[in-house]
C-alpha cells in the first residue's frame, strides 16, 4: 500500500518557517522587525476587542501571525518553469500577471499562492516571483554576456529536482520525502557571498540595471526579502527608527484610509555586503572583494480586494498623484508626497457600505443568524434586515507599482530607468509552463459562493422557523 501522501498546505508551513528562520540567520533586522510588528499587532488588538473579534470570527486571527511572503528573481524561462513545480509540491500556484516595466524595472513577474480559503487560513504563503527581461536591455553585447552565465547556472539541488518529478509523478509526497523536500528546496534561496561573474562584468551588469546585477551575477536566486502582515502600517512605520531600522521614505500603495484597501507595503533600506568575485581573463590571481546590495526585509498591511471596477479607479487615482508627484528615494518630498497622495485619493469611498453598493470591493456574506422575513429578497434588503452579513474579502495578490517602489527605494534612485511599458503575458505564460489564474475570478468566485451558501442557510432557517 502507498505511504499516504503529506498534506500540501503543511509542507508550504513546513517551508514558510524554514525560510523565516533561514532569512532570520542571514538578516538579523529581519528578527527585530518581527518582533517590532508582532509588538504592534498586539497593540491593535487590545486597543480593538471588535477588530479582534472580527478577526476570530472569520477565521483569520490565526493567520496574521504565520503570515508572510517573500520575492525571488529569476533569469531563465527554464528556471521560471521548475520554480512552478517546486511550488505545486506546496499547492502554490500562479496568480496574476504583473509587468514591472511600466516602471522602469526590467522584469514581468506572477505570485505563486494557494487558491481557496481553507488553504490561505492554513498557511497564506506567498511568493512574488519575477522573471529577467534581458530583451529591454539596448547593449546586445551584455544581453549575450548575461544569457551565457545564466544558461551555465543550476539553482536547484539534485534532491529538490529528483523530488519535484517524484512528486509530479506520485501526485505527492510522503511526509519524510516533504521533509527532505523543505530542506533541499531551501538551498534555491540561501545567500551566495561568491559571485558568478568577474567583477568589470558585474560593474557592467549594475550600470546597465542594478537589478540585472542581482540576477545575473550569483549562484541562485536568494530570497530578497521576508514580509510579515500588520495591522497597522503607519505605526510600524513610525516605530521602525527606534528599534534602530531605517525605514523607506514613505509607504507604497494606498495613503493611510478608514478602511484599508488592496495593500500598503514598506520596508527597511537594503544591506550592503561583501561579495567575492572571480579572477577574470585578464591573468590576475585570485579573487575581487566587492559590494553588493539587494537584500532587506519589508512590511506589509492588506485590506479589501477591489472589483475592476475598484481596481480602476485606484489605478487612475495613483496615476494622477504620480504625474504631479514622484516620491524620491532620499525621502526629500515625502511629506509632500503623502499630502498629494491623500489629496487625490479622497475621490475613492472610505466606508464599507459604499465600497460595498458602489461594487467597488469584494465582501463576503454570511447568514448571521438572526430571523428572516423574507430569504429571496434582494441583498441590500437581507443586509439592512440584520439576517445577513458582509466582511471584506482580503487582498491576497500585489501590485505593479508598488512592487517596484519597494525595489527602486532599495536599489536607489539611478535604478529607475526609462523602459517603454512593454507588458507580454503570452510570453510569460509560455515560458512558466501554464496560464497564470486570473485574481479577479478567485474574489468574484469567492464572494458569489459565499452569497450563495448564505441564502440556503438562510431559507433553510426560515423554513424550520
Amino acid at each position: 500500500m502507498a505511504a499516504e501522501h503529506a498534506n500540501p498546505d503543511k509542507i508550504r508551513a513546513l517551508f514558510s518557517r524554514a525560510m523565516s528562520v533561514m532569512y532570520r540567520e542571514e538578516v538579523p533586522a529581519y528578527g527585530t522587525l518581527m518582533e517590532l510588528v508582532h509588538d504592534v499587532n498586539a497593540e491593535v488588538l487590545l486597543a480593538s476587542p471588535a477588530e479582534r473579534e472580527r478577526l476570530e470570527g472569520l477565521g483569520e486571527l490565526e493567520r496574521i501571525d504565520e503570515e508572510r511572503h517573500g520575492a525571488i528573481r529569476l533569469g531563465t524561462p527554464r528556471e521560471l518553469f521548475t520554480m512552478r513545480g517546486l511550488f505545486a509540491v506546496m499547492g502554490m500556484h500562479p496568480v496574476g500577471y504583473y509587468d514591472l516595466s511600466v516602471a522602469g524595472v526590467p522584469v514581468h513577474s506572477t505570485a505563486f499562492r494557494p487558491l481557496d480559503d481553507a488553504a490561505l487560513r492554513r498557511n497564506p504563503f506567498r511568493v512574488f516571483t519575477s522573471l529577467l527581461r534581458l530583451d529591454l536591455l539596448d547593449d546586445a553585447d551584455l544581453r549575450d554576456a548575461a544569457a551565457e552565465v545564466l544558461d551555465r547556472r543550476e539553482i536547484f539541488t539534485p534532491g529538490c529536482l529528483e523530488l519535484i518529478h517524484k512528486a509530479e509523478a506520485d501526485g505527492g509526497l510522503s511526509e519524510a520525502d516533504a521533509e527532505r523536500f523543505v530542506a533541499e528546496a531551501v538551498e534555491t534561496f540561501r545567500w551566495h557571498a561568491e559571485a558568478n561573474v568577474p567583477h568589470a562584468l558585474y560593474r557592467r551588469l549594475h550600470d546597465a540595471h542594478r537589478l540585472v546585477a542581482d540576477v545575473v551575477a550569483f549562484k541562485g536566486p536568494h530570497i530578497n526579502h521576508l514580509t510579515p502582515r500588520t495591522l497597522d502600517i503607519d505605526r510600524v512605520q513610525e516605530m521602525m527608527p527606534d528599534r534602530d531600522i531605517s525605514p523607506k521614505a514613505v509607504v507604497e500603495g494606498p495613503p493611510t484610509r478608514t478602511v484599508p484597501i488592496l495593500l500598503r507595503q514598506t520596508s527597511f533600506k537594503a544591506l550592503e555586503e561583501p561579495v567575492n568575485f572571480p579572477a577574470d581573463d585578464s591573468g590576475e590571481a585570485g579573487t575581487t572583494t566587492g559590494r553588493h546590495t539587494a537584500r532587506f526585509g519589508e512590511i506589509e498591511q492588506r485590506g479589501i480586494a477591489l472589483t475592476p471596477s475598484g481596481q480602476a479607479l485606484y489605478d487612475r487615482l495613483l496615476a494622477e498623484t504620480r504625474s504631479l508627484i514622484t516620491p524620491a528615494a532620499d525621502g526629500s518630498n515625502a511629506d509632500a508626497y503623502r499630502a498629494t497622495l491623500a489629496e487625490v485619493f479622497s475621490a475613492f469611498p472610505d466606508d464599507l457600505e459604499t465600497l460595498r453598493k458602489d461594487g467597488l470591493g469584494y465582501f463576503r456574506y454570511s447568514a448571521t443568524g438572526q430571523p428572516c422575513k423574507d430569504p429571496s429578497c434582494g441583498l441590500d434588503a437581507l443586509i439592512a434586515q440584520g439576517c445577513l452579513r458582509a466582511d471584506p474579502i482580503v487582498y491576497e495578490d500585489f501590485l505593479p507599482v508598488s512592487a517596484a517602489g519597494i525595489f527602486q527605494s532599495n536599489l536607489g534612485d539611478g535604478a529607475a530607468q526609462a523602459f517603454v511599458a512593454n507588458p507580454n503575458r503570452a510570453r510569460f505564460e509560455e515560458d512558466l509552463g501554464a496560464p497564470v489564474h486570473d485574481l479577479f475570478f478567485r474574489y468574484a468566485e469567492t464572494e458569489a459562493r459565499s452569497l450563495a451558501e448564505a441564502r440556503i442557510e438562510l431559507s433553510r432557517s426560515h423554513q424550520t422557523a
